[in-house]
């Protein structure tokens, strides 16, 4: 998230699970974003963006597949646009935009379990998303343009089925003035310069949600960090160029961290993995699908923002590859890109797992006690009390399966769920299998009940 401060009153109330029918219902949390009776498998995004009149335009591909019912109309997500044209199997549909809601009528009904394809074409100046925490996806910058969308800015920038749970392939090509630079999650197929401008096209073949597909543009100066060998991740380094000095001892110690998370968790999900410093402050860095973003204000040279380094790291396994089903589970994100900080500095020489969970308890003692790890409700998901909790439930589970069977769990837990969607119900079933005995009190007390339970030790 990069905005953090706000709060808001729609709480969210206890319904069913994700799951109807085989199908993931509309997010609890967000019922206006994404429609769960059909899903995309591949976007296709022809993007001309002009920095200084933050003129975008677009043209959007979806390939989809409907569900067990026919289709006589179907939402997607965009915002703030105006829509030059859009087709469903190459035939002219029926269309209203409203709210922030897409609602398409094809001109022929959809059977179920079909395949078709919608094509978007889309022009205006894009804006992001308000949300209780500020705005969300598509920010002009000082001299340039990040996306940052967590949870649902996605619309902010393209036509989209905005949930978690509904993750496609991507390929996306941006032109735009030569003088900048393009970085988008995934891997750089091709960069095309004509006279003024310069088309970089991108792929990212691993399932990905709306919400993790990240962009910047600016003017980056690009290093490699480390040396990938013939099995390693490629790591790639963008940053302003009067940062180079500060960066490159502030990321040196990444591709270790890249080691250790691959030994504790199992491989890296993705191809390659670059990290974005945007011109500019930002509030807090924000994961993307194969990229990170962080502002001038996390590079000062005597890494005083590493575990932000390494919490951003271990969302491309926890979040980005196993991802919520819906944003109730976001403990699930957060609470093991917390622990990893933790691992991290246990690792690297600095204060133990123990120590550090020891600190987070003292904090979460001298606060309220009224969030629940499994159903935070809305306005409580990017509550630091949530991230807190969350790492020292993963400790309580360590703890209570010892270091062995907790990151052979941990390897387990990614391996089967890779590019795939999960739960908190999910989440204590696959522990279950690893312990020695039911674990149906400590998931009790740490991620079902709000009282503080005592701190857990190794």
């Amino acid at each position: 998230m990069r905005h953090r401060a706000g709060t808001t009153s729609d709480e969210h109330t206890a319904g069913s699970g994700p799951l109807v029918n085989g199908q993931h219902r509309t997010d609890p949390y967000f019922p206006s974003n994404g429609d769960s009776r059909y899903r995309v498998h591949r976007y296709e995004l022809h993007l001309d963006y002009r920095p200084v009149p933050n003129r975008l335009a677009g043209e959007a591909r979806l390939s989809a597949i409907a569900g067990r019912a026919p289709l006589s109309e179907f939402q997607l997500n965009l915002a703030g646009f105006r829509i030059g044209r859009i087709r469903v199997d190459g035939r002219a549909a029926h269309y209203t935009l409203r709210g922030g809601r897409l609602r398409i009528r094809p001109a022929k009904v959809l059977p179920a379990g079909a395949a078709f394809t919608v094509e978007v074409q889309y022009s205006g100046n894009p804006q992001p998303v308000k949300s209780p925490w500020g705005g969300l996806g598509w920010e002009e910058m000082t001299d340039g343009a990040l996306v940052a969308s967590q949870p649902v800015g996605g619309p902010s920038w393209y036509p989209c089925n905005d949930r978690p749970a509904d993750k496609a392939a991507y390929q996306i090509s941006l032109t735009t003035p030569s003088a900048y630079q393009v970085v988008i999650g995934g891997r750089l197929l091709t960069r095309t310069t004509k006279a003024s401008t310069t088309t970089w096209l991108y792929e990212q073949p691993a399932p990905t949600s709306s919400y993790l597909v990240g962009l910047a543009i600016g003017r980056f100066q690009t290093a490699l960090l480390g040396d990938p060998g013939l099995d390693g991740v490629p790591q790639t380094g963008h940053f302003p160029a009067h940062l180079m000095s500060a960066f490159s001892r502030d990321f040196a110690r990444q591709p270790r961290m890249m080691d250790l998370f691959g030994e504790l968790f199992g491989p890296y999900p993705f191809g390659e993995y670059a990290v974005v410093v945007a011109d500019e402050e930002l509030d807090v860095p924000v994961e993307a699908q194969g990229l990170s973003l962080f502002g001038t204000n996390h590079v000062d040279g005597a890494r005083g923002a590493e575990r932000l380094v390494a919490h951003e790291l271990a969302h491309q396994w926890f979040g980005n590859s196993v991802t919520v089903a819906d944003w109730r589970h976001i403990w699930l994100n957060e609470g093991f890109a917390k622990y990893a900080e933790w691992l991290w500095s246990e690792h690297a020489g600095g204060r133990s797992a123990q120590s550090l969970a020891a600190t987070a308890h003292r904090r979460l003692a001298g606060l309220a006690e009224d969030l629940t790890l499994a159903d935070p409700g809305r306005k409580n998901m990017f509550d630091d009390r949530l991230y807190d909790r969350g790492g020292l439930a993963v400790h309580a589970v360590r703890c209570a399966l010892g270091d062995v069977a907790f990151f052979r769990m941990l390897r387990d837990w990614t391996h089967t769920h890779r590019h795939g969607v999960v739960t908190t119900e999910m989440f204590a079933t696959h522990v279950e299998r690893f312990a020695q005995g039911p674990l149906d009190e400590l998931f009790g007390a740490w991620v079902y009940e709000t009282e503080l339970p005592e701190l857990p030790a190794r």
